[in-house]
């Protein structure tokens, strides 16, 4: 049986225990969609400020929504379309301190003023987005981004 951590000390040190926790939850279970929907759980219960955590799993042509925690969110996006569609794209991670400035940033939850995105790629293959959102400007910084990266990975490496 899994059980989470009060995450402690320095924001590193916080997100290298949320990975392991990650690691923990998903080890031994190669379901793209159970092992996305435990993360998006683990990941909303342990950080603050945040108001969306999940997944865009891309269907051949656009993403489309996933497991997830928050509000219900936007169904499809295209590829040229908002802060999803650009870190798919361009298979760079967005953090985006003001989403409103964004261009073409899609509102699914007006509530969000934040936002970081890790693309997910498996060689040349795009599997998706891991997506998550704050209703706090500038909420995400280089450390959670670095953090969540690792997060995006361990996801990717249950399904290999």
């Amino acid at each position: 049986m899994f059980t989470s951590s009060p995450l402690t000390g320095s924001k590193a040190e916080q997100y290298a225990a949320l990975a392991a926790q990650a690691r923990a939850l998903l080890h031994g279970e190669r379901d793209a969609i159970a092992n996305a929907a435990n993360l998006s759980a683990l990941v909303y219960h342990a950080l603050p400020d945040l108001n969306w955590v999940g997944f865009y799993l891309f269907d051949g042509t656009e993403l489309v929504v996933g497991p997830f925690q928050g509000l219900p969110a936007c169904v499809r996006i295209p590829l040229d379309k908002g802060v999803c569609g650009a870190a798919a794209r361009t298979r760079q991670t967005q953090r985006i301190d003001d989403v409103h400035a964004f261009p073409g940033h899609i509102a699914c939850d007006s509530a969000s003023r934040s936002e970081l995105v890790v693309p997910l790629y498996i060689g040349e293959r795009l599997i998706g987005v891991f997506d998550i959102d704050s209703p706090v400007p500038a909420r995400f910084d280089v450390e959670d981004q670095t953090g969540i990266e690792s997060l995006a990975a361990a996801y990717l490496e249950s399904m290999q």
